[in-house]
């Protein structure tokens, strides 16, 4: 769909985020425009540089945060240094005591003494991050609305997900780091007279608000880049029990909300295209035209990348920011989107209308979900998984 929209959607991730700007590198190789880009949590952040800066230099500041961010003497330790899961822990355990160059640092306030009873909100002091972004993002850039970007964050008081949009809102710092304010390690952010939290608190990933905001008569191609996978094998430890436990808590079931998403779409598209078929003195009823016009959409298409080198990870995996794993996380995004470039078959969608979706299930695997009824042909398809 050359005509279409085109969005990139970044999960939530902390220090596995790297892997988005591997992705984002390869991809800018192949197509140099985005028409949106979406995130939740690192993925806000990733989105926010990408957004906040002119094409050439995209790349180039998606390197700046990531360097820097992995800069702390813990962080510095070569790979060959030593056995790799006890570097692994080691830069783990620096980020925690320590903190994280240009991110966030911890709070040495005496109250924490108190435990549980401390009147403090966060272990850790975000500031850093604030500089950070201000000086890596050209917010005006942003706000002048060349490209779309949304981040997703939780009303602390309501409980509610709230998406702060540069079409309607005048995008800052603060809101990117509302985006990633995950307690009780990151304090709330306030923005105008309100709190807020990291978005992945509620949901991990921004699709379902790119799907229901674009608008129903243009094409969209959607590039999910997940950096949790909702699959696994059973623990063997307690560690692994840890890290399993999150990988489930912060995939936010993607395939299966995707393919909830999908399902919908699809059956109103089936229903609009049955209403086509009425005769004209019910066809043309006010009402039931109104209907028909909620109920069509243009065609959408959704890549799906989901992070899966897990060579060396532990349960610290989302703040473990040494060099070496940064590194390792950006070249395997940066190999996975090249290897879905290089086969273009792969994403060739035969659908007019309803949605499709391209699933990288394992490496060198395709998993593609199309609508189960062909809505304008009537032609039933099913699930093609390519070779």
């Amino acid at each position: 769909m050359s005509s279409a929209d085109r969005a990139l959607v970044l999960q939530g991730g902390g220090a596995l985020g790297s892997y988005q700007a591997g992705v984002y590198e390869a991809l800018f190789e192949k197509f140099q425009h985005l028409d949106w880009v979406a995130g939740v949590s690192i993925g806000a952040i990733n989105a926010a540089l990408i957004a906040g800066n002119a094409p050439e230099h995209r790349v180039e500041r998606l390197r700046e945060f990531w360097h820097q961010v992995s800069s702390g003497f813990g962080q510095q330790v070569p790979g060959t240094a030593g056995e790799r899961t006890a570097l692994n822990q080691w830069s783990a355990a620096t980020a925690v005591l320590f903190g994280i160059p240009g991110f966030f640092k911890p709070r040495l306030d005496p109250a924490l003494l108190l435990g549980a009873a401390a009147p403090v909100i966060s272990y850790y002091d975000t500031a850093p991050l604030k500089h950070t972004l201000e000086r890596l993002i050209d917010f005006d850039r942003i706000n002048h609305r060349s490209m779309r970007l949304s981040v997703g964050a939780v009303n602390v008081r309501t409980g509610n997900s709230v998406y702060f949009d540069n079409m309607t809102d005048t995008i800052r710092a603060e809101h990117i780091m509302a985006s990633g304010a995950l307690p009780p390690g990151f304090p709330a952010v306030h923005i105008d007279g309100e709190d807020y939290w990291d978005g992945g608190i509620v949901s991990n990933t921004p699709l379902q608000y790119v799907l229901d905001v674009h608008p129903r008569t243009r094409p969209l191609v959607v590039l999910q880049v997940d950096l949790f996978s909702a699959r696994g094998t059973m623990p063997r430890t307690l560690s692994e029990v840890a890290q399993r436990q999150k990988d489930i808590t912060y995939s936010s079931r993607t395939r299966m909300n995707t393919d909830a998403l999908s399902a919908n779409v699809n059956l109103q598209q089936a229903l609009a295209d049955l209403i086509d078929k009425l005769p004209p003195q019910l066809r043309d009823d006010p009402s039931v035209t109104a209907l028909c016009a909620q109920m069509t959409h243009k065609p959408i298409d959704i890549v799906h990348l989901i992070y899966r080198n897990k060579h060396y990870e532990l349960d610290s995996k989302d703040y473990e920011f040494s060099r070496t794993t940064v590194n390792e996380h950006w070249e395997a995004g940066m190999r996975d989107m090249r290897t879905t470039l290089s086969h273009p078959e792969w994403l060739q969608s035969e659908t007019q209308y309803g949605v499709t979706t391209f699933d990288l299930s394992e490496p060198g695997a395709l998993r593609v979900r199309r609508p189960a009824l062909d809505i304008r042909g009537s032609q039933p398809r099913r699930a093609q998984p390519v070779p």
